[in-house]
């Protein structure tokens, strides 16, 4: 076709004049004839729409999806555009940009992000491209932010933002073919919920002990207490100590192996054995026979039994405190000891305390009642 026979529009490569020619005929024009022009600059200004998709090529999408989005930011323009306003060009360009911008926000994150993030993310991807380009090197975050004209924690978060545009997915192959996905890598096994059946069964067994275990058991492994510690506090031995929070254990032990829990010896003060006390006078020795520990729970008893036995005694009688049956004697336990031979001598009755074992001897040799020991 020869260069006169041309649409103008075709011909003209200045878009600016191409796009005021097309707005000055499209004014007088029928609908159908208006739709005509607006192909005409379209294909003019195609090239023009082409180069600005270029630009954004290399970042995730394919250069064809890409120049579909920036003709029809295009067409856009053409549609909006006002000749009083300024260039077309200038116009478009805007325009372009924003609908391909728009587009990497709202079609191609795989993970939502704030489009303030968006939008700064592409911002410091097309700055480290030039950057890369002018130093021959890969920019600092410093020099990313200058050039981009924010703070260096905007640049990082904006960096670090990036990689959800493109998500790895959880079901891709670790290696070759056969081989266990990405996401079986990731994570271990949580022991924690594993257990959460044998806390809750731990916790009712836990309400069946008498206080004083929970309190200990809480102390211990709650509380991070040693068993010296404890026994300072609760004012008995640390053996004693050790040999309750052993008891409470092993029967925690059985119960959570069991289906009906094991009866707790001490559930039930009634029916637990606990400490017993046997007086027996024979002439002039009154007999006192102690079987089981003597702890602070139990010492007021055996305090009360001696004082009985002594008050019930002649003077120059003689107390006998017999101790083989008792495998442990805490503080208290001496206090109800040493109450005793302090009332037996105001009583001019004399104390002897036999069979104690080796650990109960030497807590009472220490505590004052060595020469009664026998």
């Amino acid at each position: 076709m020869p260069a006169q026979e041309q649409s103008p529009a075709r011909a003209l490569e200045d878009l600016d004049a191409a796009a005021a020619e097309y707005a000055s005929r499209a004014e007088c024009a029928t609908a159908a004839e208006r739709a005509v022009l607006r192909n005409e600059l379209a294909r003019v200004c195609l090239p023009f729409a082409g180069r600005m998709a270029r630009r954004y090529r290399g970042r995730g999408e394919s250069l064809e999806d890409l120049e579909q989005v920036a003709r029809l930011g295009l067409l856009k323009a053409i549609d909006r555009y006002d000749p009083e306003r300024g260039s077309f060009t200038a116009y478009a360009v805007i325009t372009i940009s924003g609908e391909i911008k728009r587009h990497f926000r709202d079609r191609t994150w795989g993970v939502h992000v704030p489009r303030r993030i968006q939008d700064l993310s592409l911002e410091v991807g097309h700055a480290a491209m030039l950057l890369t380009t002018e130093l021959s090197r890969a920019p600092t975050t410093a020099e990313l932010a200058a050039q981009v004209g924010v703070s260096e924690a905007a640049v990082r978060e904006a960096q670090e933002s990036a990689a959800g545009y493109s998500p790895s997915s959880l079901n891709a192959p670790a290696g070759g073919e056969g081989t266990a996905e990405f996401g079986d890598l990731i994570g271990d096994p949580d022991s924690d919920l594993e257990m959460v059946d044998d806390r809750l069964t731990v916790a009712k067994l836990l309400l069946r002990l008498p206080v004083r275990e929970r309190r200990m058991l809480a102390m211990r492994f709650y509380g991070n207490r040693t068993q010296a510690e404890i026994a300072a506090e609760l004012g008995i031995s640390q053996m004693h100590v050790s040999r309750m929070l052993s008891r409470s254990l092993a029967w925690l032990r059985e119960a959570m192996l069991s289906d009906v829990p094991p009866r707790w010896e001490g559930a039930n003060p009634a029916e637990m054995p606990g400490m017993r006390v046997a007086v027996e006078q024979v002439g002039t020795v009154l007999t006192v026979r102690v079987h089981g520990e003597v702890d602070r729970d139990t010492a007021e008893r055996l305090r009360t039994s001696l004082r009985y036995g002594i008050s019930t005694a002649a003077p120059g009688a003689r107390l006998v405190i017999d101790l083989t049956a008792v495998p442990l004697v805490d503080a208290a336990g001496v206090s109800a000891l040493l109450d005793a031979a302090t009332t037996a001598a105001d009583a001019e009755i004399d104390v002897v305390v036999t069979g104690a074992q080796p650990y109960v001897a030497r807590i009472l040799g220490v505590s004052g009642l060595r020469a009664q020991l026998r």
